[in-house]
Order: structure tokens, then sequence, then C-alpha cells
């Protein structure tokens, strides 16, 4: 592809998140062009076209993959169907970008690898979206800058604003669990951070304080889990479900010589509030007011890296092993056993 040529995106799923990915190809993303659209639904479809202004709507995802002059697809679906789209739109010589995770599955995360090696000319990018956020990248250089000098010890958490509707619960019997759903984002900064070290073995525990529902599921609303690493490296991790004041993304590295905090207080704006109950400033609510910067960015790398046929530094392999880690997490909350791996 030439470096000057627009990028033709068909976009896969219109759900909560699919709409915001829409329209950031859409109006945001330098030498992009929405130019279709699929969903099962028809109302997700009507979205598109009275909102978005797009003409050329399926209901079938391989009629998409078939649209003429296609390049590249974003799928926003169920995790459950990304490995075979994702093979299915390799097949058809599309560039790939896909939410996490890859899959919940790690046989079929391995397909995924391995239909990929078959087509080494297309670009395939699992949307670990963190690592796009402007603190997150700081963070990074100045860790590789040896700023903290080596770094040992990660603590990462995904907490998020209590849904007194409890909506995902009736998502998790096929999350994946709390570990893969939530902490899978915190996984992959605490590898990327450390240098990709290898796991050597993890550990897990988790109570339900508020949404009973999910005990038939085997998951629970508050998890904590430890994965030691190669060379003495460890990463301990924090999901929650019920934080009453809103979504609040931490991540702490610690390091020979000093340490890095990323996102201690989650504000949702510089204003803050003092009275006779203290000082206080608003948090905020949803994973995608905190990072609605780098959704755009995320996308802009993947659109420029095709563009101008440059390798992609997040990986499938960086993603496999985020699920690896993340079923043995989940292994070790039910047998509550630690998980070698």
């Amino acid at each position: 592809m030439n470096a000057h040529q627009t990028l033709k995106i068909g976009i896969v799923g219109l759900g909560r998140l699919g709409r915001r990915h829409a329209e950031n190809l859409l109006q945001h993303v330098p030498g992009a062009t929405l130019v279709a659209a699929c969903s099962p639904l028809e109302s997700e479809l009507t979205w598109a076209k009275q909102t978005l202004g797009i003409s050329n709507l399926y209901l079938d995802y391989e009629a998409l993959l078939a649209h003429e002059g296609l390049d590249a697809v974003f799928l926003v679906t169920p995790t459950s169907m990304h490995p075979q789209q994702i093979i299915q739109a390799l097949r058809a010589g599309k560039h790939v970008f896909c939410e996490k995770p890859l899959s919940l599955d790690l046989d079929d995360c391995r397909r995924v690898n391995a239909e990929a090696t078959l087509h080494p000319h297309l670009n395939v990018m699992i949307g670990f979206v963190r690592r796009f956020d402007a603190s997150y990248q700081d963070a990074y250089k100045k860790i590789q800058s040896g700023s903290i000098g080596q770094p040992f010890m990660v603590y990462s958490q995904t907490c998020d604003q209590f849904d007194p509707e409890g909506f995902f619960v009736n998502f998790a019997p096929t999350s994946g669990g709390i570990f893969l759903d939530c902490s899978v984002h915190d996984i992959d900064l605490a590898r990327w951070m450390l240098g990709n070290p290898k796991p050597v073995r993890v550990y897990a525990s988790g109570t339900i304080a508020i949404h009973q529902g999910l005990e038939a599921c085997g998951d629970v609303d508050n998890g904590v889990a430890i994965c030691e690493f190669e060379n003495g490296r460890i990463a301990t991790f924090y999901a929650s479900r019920t934080m009453p004041h809103g979504h609040e993304t931490v991540t702490e590295v610690t390091g020979t010589a000093g340490r890095l905090t990323i996102g201690r207080n989650p504000r949702q704006h510089r204003v803050e509030i003092a009275d006779a109950t203290g000082i206080r400033n608003e948090c905020t609510p949803t994973f995608f007011d905190r990072f609605e910067d780098a959704f755009l960015s995320e996308a802009t790398y993947f659109v420029n890296a095709i563009r101008k046929q440059e390798p992609l530094s997040l990986t499938l392999d960086d993603a496999t092993e985020a699920t690896r880690i993340g079923i043995a997490m989940r292994e070790s909350l039910v047998s509550k056993l630690p998980v070698m791996l």
C-alpha cells in the first residue's frame, strides 16, 4: 500500500464501544475512511446509516469481507467470535484490528497466530488501548531511559464503577471471568513495563461483595492475583466491579532506583471542590472517559502502520501471553491453588 493511499475500513459490531471506534474512524483518523459496517442487528445498522451516513451495510460478515476495495476490518464483536473472524479476514486479504482479548481459549490464540504467519504482509493488532495512553507512554519511556533503575515490581488495577443494574452479571457467563475481562489490560501493561519476562506462577483469589448473581458462573466482583515472573520480577493485579466513585485505573512500577505511578487520582477534569466535607474532585465514570484519547491514538497507530508498511510493536504473541496468564488466574481462583506456567 502507498503511504499516501487512504485506507478503506469496514467495522464489525456497533455496540457501545463499536460506535466509538466507528466515529473515530469516520471523523478523526487521518488516512482512513470508514466505507462499510456489519452487524446482525438491524438497529445497529440503522444507527450507522442515520448517524454516520454509511450506505454499505451488511448483516453477513463474509459479505462485508467481499466489499470491493476493502483494506482492513475493525472487529468489535463478542470475544468468542474473534479467532474465526480474524482468520476469515486474513484469508480474505484484509488487515485486522480486533478488540481485546484475542480469545478466551489458548488453542484459538495459537490457531490465529499460525494463520497470521501465512500472511506476513497483513497486520493483525489486538486492542490493548492503554499502551497508547499518553501517560502510560511517558512512563514506559522513562523506564526505558533508566529513570527508576531496573523495574522489578508492578501493581496494576482496573476498577469499574458500581452498576446497580448489574449489566456485566448477564455478560459474566461468556466473559471468561473478571481477570480475562478486566485484568487482561493490566497483565499486558505489567509485561510491557517489565520487559516481557516469562511468567512462572500465578495465584488468585476473590470475593463477591455485592453481585451475588455471579456465583452461578463461578465469577467474583472483586479479585486479586499475583503473577511471578522469571528473575524475581512480580506483579499484583486488582479487579473490581463495585467502585462507588467511578472507574479507576492505576498502575505503579517499582524499580531499583525509584517508582512511577500512573493514574493515582482518576480525575475527570481539573476542578477541585472544597466544602464542609473536605477537598475532592470528580472521577472518570467509565473506562472510555479515561482512555478516550488513547482509543483514537490506537486507531491512528494501526492505520499508519499499514499505510507505511511498518511492523507493529504490539504483537499477537503479546495478546496470546496475556490470555495465557489470565486463564491461569481464572484456574487459580476456582481451584484456590497456585498455577504453574
